[in-house]
This record gives structure tokens, sequence and C-alpha cells, in this order.
């Protein structure tokens, strides 16, 4: 009798473990810590500086780059086709480097690589994207957190060439949500926040 209920009791824990820890909560749980273990080293992390913006008015429309917009909290930039789906995605914002995109350039041979061509948001320079992930961050007026890599698609070979998409591999920069709505505009600092520096 006893060794039933004991083998009921673990089944029922490993489903409950199998249903609630898996993927979502092990996920946070991953974020989490790497907050944690990188927020030892926030200060050592130089500003950084927005460089381009880039809307997309509807998928597989050209973008079109502007000086200045409005970041909007859980949807993305306005003028952006994000801001038409569902409010809360990870990926609302795509963020990448000026100094990625060299490596790409130089990777895939071209003698120059416009922002436009890889489709990200926004263009940064001189801060190391890796250390961004999972970091809550402020551009202009707005507060952004970095999470998932931004990962390039089929589209790219296409765009760059042959090679285009392994040329992005590890360059693609980050899915960004946004935080607290707030107006950017290019030549913004671009500064780590603290743990404990308030949203609001």
């Amino acid at each position: 009798m006893a060794s039933a209920l004991g083998l009921k009791i673990r089944v029922r824990y490993r489903y409950f473990k199998s249903r609630f820890t898996t993927p979502y909560i092990l996920k946070d749980f991953t974020m989490r810590a790497q907050q944690r273990l990188f927020s030892r080293y926030i200060h050592q992390i130089q500003p950084g500086e927005l460089r381009w913006i880039g809307l997309r008015p509807a998928h597989k429309a050209d973008m079109l780059d502007v000086d200045t917009c409005i970041a909007l909290k859980d949807l993305g930039l306005e003028g952006d086709h994000r801001t038409e789906k569902t409010p809360g995605s990870a990926r609302q914002v795509t963020l990448i480097s000026e100094e990625f995109i060299e490596q790409i350039r130089l990777f895939t041979g071209h003698a120059q690589l416009p922002p436009s061509w890889l489709r990200r948001n926004l263009v940064c320079r001189g801060i190391n994207l890796n250390a961004l992930r999972y970091q809550q961050f402020s551009i202009g007026d707005a507060i952004f957190e970095a999470n998932a890599l931004c990962h390039p698609c089929s589209r790219m070979e296409k765009t760059l060439g042959e090679g285009g998409l392994v040329a992005m591999l590890g360059h693609g920069g980050l899915c960004c949500k946004i935080l607290k709505t707030g107006r950017i505009s290019i030549n913004d600092e671009i500064r780590v926040m603290a743990p404990q520096q308030d949203l609001f």
C-alpha cells in the first residue's frame, strides 16, 4: 500500500515537473540567473550609442530610415508592423551593432553592408551586445530588456548571397522587449541599468 502510494506521488511529481517547470519556468530561471551574474559587472559596461533606426511598415516591405520614433511598451516601434501583432512578444524590437555588421560584411565579402539589408530595427555602436543579453537598458526615454538571440532567416541567403546565413550566425543581434514607452533618437546613449533601478 505504502509503495503504491509512493509510486503515485513520484508519478505526479514528474508530471508536475515536466508540465510546469519546462520550458518556460526553467528559461525564466536561466534568464534571472544570468542577470544576477552580470549585475556585478554592470559598472564595467561602457555606454553605447544608437546609430540607426529602421522601421518595417509591412512584412517584407522596404525599411524606412528615421532619425527618431516612439518605442511603445509591449508592442514595438511606432510605425513598425510588429506593433500590430500580439502584445508582449519577446521580439518587439531587434538590435544589432555596427561591430557585428562589420563582421558580417567581412565574412560575405561585400564592399558595403547597409543596415536595412539585415532588417534589424536598431543599430548601436560601442557596446558589447553579448553583455546586454537578459539585461535592462535605456535608450533615450525608453527602457528595453534584451532576451533571445536574433537568429538569421533563410532570406539572408538571397540578400547577402550564398553563405549569408552562415555569416550572420552569432552576429545577428538580439531580440528585445520594451518595458517603458519613450522617444528614442539617433545619437542617444545606450546605458545598462542596475537591477535596483526603478523602471517607472
